[in-house]
């Protein structure tokens, strides 16, 4: 069977505007058989999702909505509910560890299928920007494009 590509679902556009990303990390998310349904249609949202480390160990995504799936009826679940997040040990002892040193988050940055069909999440270890950061940001991103757009231009003539 040909593999597929990656094929992104959920994108947080806000959380690389808000948050430097100093790590990313690659999880898995436990979902009921609906839930993965809809997923797959694309009916999903992280806008206003946090990732939290419970006092067992767990991670857990909260504030992610995934729509019911329409033919779903009895068997769909709250679409805003808690969904737990798989780690290796190690990783999570890590991120405790750094979670607890430093002034640093969890963020959700994207939902996506991978070439398995498989549904996983991206997750990054971030640290919140200041205003003057997201403007410094901007205007580097404003400059570049004016810097491209002139290249182009050049080459163009």
């Amino acid at each position: 069977m040909a593999k597929r590509p990656k094929k992104i679902v959920a994108n947080n556009k806000k959380a690389r505007h808000d948050y430097f990303i100093e790590e990313v990390y690659e999880v898995g998310i436990v979902l009921t058989g609906t839930e993965i349904k809809s997923i797959r249609a694309g009916r999903c949202s992280i806008k206003e999702s946090y990732c939290k480390i419970d006092k067992n160990g767990e991670v857990f995504i909260h504030g992610m909505h995934i729509s019911p799936y329409e033919q779903g009826n009895r068997y769909n679940v709250e679409p805003l509910r808690d969904r737990k997040l798989l780690m290796h040990k190690r990783q999570i002892s890590k991120l405790i560890g750094t979670l607890k040193t430093s002034g640093l988050t969890l963020v959700p940055l994207n939902v996506y299928l991978n070439e398995d069909g498989r549904c996983k999440l991206e997750i990054g270890l971030a640290r919140g920007k200041k205003n003057y950061d997201k403007r410094d940001t901007i205007a580097k991103k404003d400059a570049d494009r004016k810097i491209d757009r002139a290249i182009k231009d050049r080459l163009n003539r």
